[in-house]
Parts: C-alpha cells; sequence; structure tokens
C-alpha cells in the first residue's frame, strides 16, 4: 500500500535532519547527515543526500511504498545571498535520493518557528551561536533584524555574550571595571591563568569566533551566582534581544505568537528577562522550538493541503 507523506529537512551548520510525516501529521521516518550550510560545510549536497536516503528507508520499512506531496528543506545559508546555491544542491540531492518533483528551499529562521507554531504568523527570535529576530507568514519570512554574524551583529547571542564576558574579565585585570569572578573562571573555560591579558589574546585570536559561544554558559553561571559584571551582560544581552524583536515585529497584534530558539534563550537569566519583556510586549507566553526538521515538514504538510491540525499534532509531538 502507497502512504501519501510530505518530507521536511532541517539542513544546519554541523548537522542536517530529515523526517518523512503522513498528511495527518503522524511520524513516519527520520534520517541524519552532516552540516549542509552552504558557505561553511565541506559538502552540503552528501549531507542533504545522505539524510533523506536513511529517512525515506525508515519510513518504507515501516509503512511500504511512498507517494511524496510535498517537501521542505530549510537551510542555513539560504538567505539572499545563497538561495541559488542552496536551491540548486537541494534540488541535486533530492534527485540522486532518486525522489520525484523537487523540495521547495525556505530558510532556517521560518522553520524554526514553524517547529514551534503550526499558526500561519508570527514572530521567531533565535539566540545561539548568532542571534536574528524576525516576522514570519505563511513560511516566509517578511521582515527580520540582524543576524549578521559575529563581527557586525548577531547582538544577545551566545559569541556576543562571551566576549562581553571575556571584555568585563580584562577591563577587571586592567583597572577599567569593576571585580568580577568571569577572569578566573574564562581563563579556566580557556585552559590558561588567569590575570594575564597576553595569554588571552593569545589563545583567543587563535580560535574560530563560532567557538567563543561557548564561554557564553560561564558568563550566564556567574550572574546567576551575583556577579555583578557578568549580571550586567546578560541584562544588555536581553535588552539587544528585545531591541532586535521589536525592529522585526514593531507593531505587534496582540496574543501574536512567539517562538525562541537557540540555547541561550532555553534557560538561564537572559532568557529570563527575554521572556519577561515578550510577555509584556505582546501579551503572551513564548513558544520553544523543537526539531528544525518537524517545523520543516510542518510547512509541508501545509503545501500538500493538510488541515492545520496536522502541523499542530506534529510539532506537539514528543520528541
Amino acid at each position: 500500500m502507497t502512504r501519501e507523506v510530505v518530507i521536511g529537512v532541517d539542513a544546519g551548520g554541523t548537522a542536517t535532519r530529515c523526517v518523512v510525516v503522513g498528511l495527518d501529521g503522524g511520524l513516519l521516518g527520520r534520517g541524519t547527515g552532516g552540516g549542509a550550510n552552504q558557505f561553511s560545510s565541506p559538502d552540503p549536497a552528501a549531507a542533504l543526500e545522505g539524510a533523506v536516503r536513511a529517512a525515506v528507508e525508515d519510513a518504507r520499512g515501516r509503512t511500504g511504498g511512498l507517494a511524496v506531496r510535498s517537501a521542505v528543506f530549510g537551510m542555513a545559508g539560504a538567505s539572499a545571498a545563497g538561495r541559488a546555491r542552496a536551491v540548486e544542491t537541494a534540488r541535486g540531492a533530492w534527485r540522486a535520493a532518486g525522489l520525484d518533483g523537487e523540495p521547495r528551499v525556505s530558510d532556517d529562521i521560518a522553520v524554526a518557528f514553524a517547529s514551534g507554531s503550526a499558526a500561519a504568523e508570527g514572530a521567531v527570535l533565535i539566540a545561539g551561536t548568532g542571534a536574528v529576530a524576525a516576522s514570519v507568514r505563511d513560511g516566509e519570512v517578511v521582515r527580520r533584524c540582524d543576524g549578521y554574524g559575529w563581527l557586525l551583529g548577531d547582538a544577545g547571542s551566545a559569541v556576543w555574550i562571551g566576549l562581553e564576558g571575556l571584555r568585563a574579565a580584562l577591563a577587571a585585570v586592567d583597572g577599567r571595571g569593576g571585580p568580577t569572578v568571569l577572569t578566573e573562571r574564562l581563563a579556566a573555560a580557556l585552559g590558561i591563568a588567569p590575570g594575564d591579558p597576553q595569554e588571552v589574546i593569545r589563545v583567543v585570536y587563535a580560535r574560530r569566533p563560532a567557538e567563543l559561544g561557548a564561554l557564553a554558559p560561564e558568563v550566564t553561571a556567574a550572574a546567576a551566582a551575583g556577579d555583578a559584571e557578568a549580571a550586567g551582560v546578560c541584562a544588555r544581552a536581553a535588552e539587544r534581544l528585545l531591541e532586535s524583536l521589536a525592529a522585526a515585529v514593531p507593531e505587534p497584534a496582540p496574543g501574536l505568537p512567539v517562538v525562541f530558539a537557540g540555547g541561550v534563550l532555553a534557560a538561564g537569566p537572559v532568557a529570563d528577562r527575554v521572556r519577561a519583556g515578550v510577555r509584556a510586549r505582546f501579551g503572551a507566553e513564548p513558544l520553544s522550538a523543537a526539531d528544525g526538521a518537524l517545523g520543516a515538514a510542518g510547512l509541508a504538510l501545509r503545501g500538500a493541503g493538510a488541515p492545520a491540525s496536522a502541523h499542530a499534532r506534529l510539532v506537539a509531538a514528543p520528541a
């Protein structure tokens, strides 16, 4: 018996996840692959093909024949600058996996929103390694703020918090700032002795900027323990994130759904401040993003004409 399905793919910089879903929103198959960011991953096409093949084989093993009605690929790096390359890569992987038709390519921002809400319209705030806020409608980003990378933006992201923590630690050493446990905590995290700015420079400048996001938990933990300088960093991070959200959604309708994604917004002092700010401005409790592949599949369900309840069932299901 042939089962009508949709396929959702979340292609990030470090991993690619794919799901096969029935038109009722039931999960039928999963597959994973390597990173598929068009600008940073070594072989995006192979990662996409591997994840899709694995998910399709998993679903076929459970149900038999499949008829794919719709597919959405949410791809990191599929913004305006990288869209043509992302579409070409997705189509090539789709054909290599032996599937008919072609997938719709979206970016990971719209997919993140759809992984936390089945609403047609809303807002999403992402704060992980990078940071971006966006207004989303019908599976497309209609307005966005930030997401410019560590050098030009990503205010409030894990990398931003890590860098601000390092600046506070250095300021404490040379007398510009107040005393802070970040001097010791961040030195330990970097594997160096505390109190030597030249050692900080040597180690930090040798690392990729994205790796500095790993320092953010040290900053937030210090803030939670009462360190004033760390608390100031976290307060500024929350303020920047709320500013980005306000710019992306300047006139929110009452109760407009807001989805949080990324580790910075999962828990801790930054998440608490941003959550309170969203409640005050939007009049609703923020929602948490699930697996992005489920969000992509939710958009594919809508593309196949499935009811919104199928999308809602999918993102509400336990992992």
